[in-house]
């Protein structure tokens, strides 16, 4: 077996934003939470989750997600916990990533992040460059100060992801214009993702088909890419990596695709301190 990532689900109960097209609402939450220190047994399960990151670890695994259905920073008594864990493996993850929107950091909680917990990279969700408009799809109570949170985020050294959402309110950005605004922003990678509706009829499938990025415009960033950009390496799941204008970038078509064979894309470590295959099937428990 050999994993690409680790995707650790941090434990919250609700979430600070109300995104538009949030998967996380689509799957299921029944996942019972054994993180909290208040409950019986916490050490023995602290252990079973600790033997959980070493198998992600022994098995290829050098990248954590911290991400979850919420935004991982309301829990920072997890993240400290986190934390102490990372110490305690000899031979820790090479890189450990969180992934929000933004909400709730600051310059205190970027120092905590890059001191206590071990991040090294922030990947920042981003729907739209127009800070007002970012705001409202994203549904954040506190607003988002994009370029400043940016300009912080560099500031304490880490590296910058940004995950750009396509939808309708970038479609009027042509490629050049794209890559000139990530520029801007010091973004060191970016993950152009395509939002796709599913079937079910549910409240975020009915915004991604309303907000949908036409296919002209993908097809044009895609030739953009390859046309500026210079190929660094095909991944282990098919994408390819290229450098734009200094960029590292990557286009995701598929982002909940999971194993081929016996390689896994991601696995996902839940707070009841099992590992899943699937985000959205409790029968992909592995151990």
């Amino acid at each position: 077996m050999k994993i690409q990532s680790l995707s650790v689900v941090v434990p919250n109960r609700t979430c600070v934003n109300n995104c538009a097209f949030c998967v996380s609402r689509m799957h299921t939450n029944d996942y019972r939470n054994q993180l909290s220190s208040n409950l019986p047994f916490y050490d023995l399960y602290l252990k079973d989750y600790l033997k959980r990151l070493e198998f992600a670890r022994d098995n290829g695994c050098n990248t954590v997600m911290l991400t979850g259905n919420s935004e991982p920073q309301q829990n920072r008594e997890y993240l400290m916990t986190f934390g102490l864990l990372m110490q305690i493996m000899k031979s820790p993850f090479r890189w450990i990533e969180m992934q929000t929107t933004g909400t709730l950091l600051d310059e205190n909680y970027l120092r905590f992040l890059r001191n206590h917990v071990g991040v090294n990279t922030i990947s920042l969700s981003v729907s739209s460059f127009d800070e007002d408009e970012n705001n409202a799809i994203i549904g954040a109570k506190s607003p988002i100060r994009l370029a400043w949170l940016c300009s912080e985020i560099k500031k304490y050294d880490f590296t910058l992801r940004l995950s750009l959402n396509l939808n309708a309110s970038v479609n009027g950005y042509t490629p050049e214009r794209v890559f000139d605004a990530v520029r801007r922003l010091g973004c060191d990678q970016l993950t152009l993702r395509k939002l796709y509706a599913g079937e079910e009829d549910c409240e975020q499938n009915r915004w991604i088909a309303r907000n949908a990025y036409p296919e002209e415009s993908f097809d044009k960033i895609k030739t953009y890419i390859q046309a500026c950009g210079r190929p660094l390496e095909t991944l282990p799941f098919g994408a390819v990596k290229y450098s734009v204008h200094g960029i590292s970038t990557v286009v995701d078509e598929d982002c909940m695709s999971t194993e081929v064979k016996d390689n896994y894309k991601y696995l996902i470590l839940r707070p009841d301190c099992k590992l899943y295959s699937k985000w959205d099937d409790a029968g992909s428990l592995i151990f």
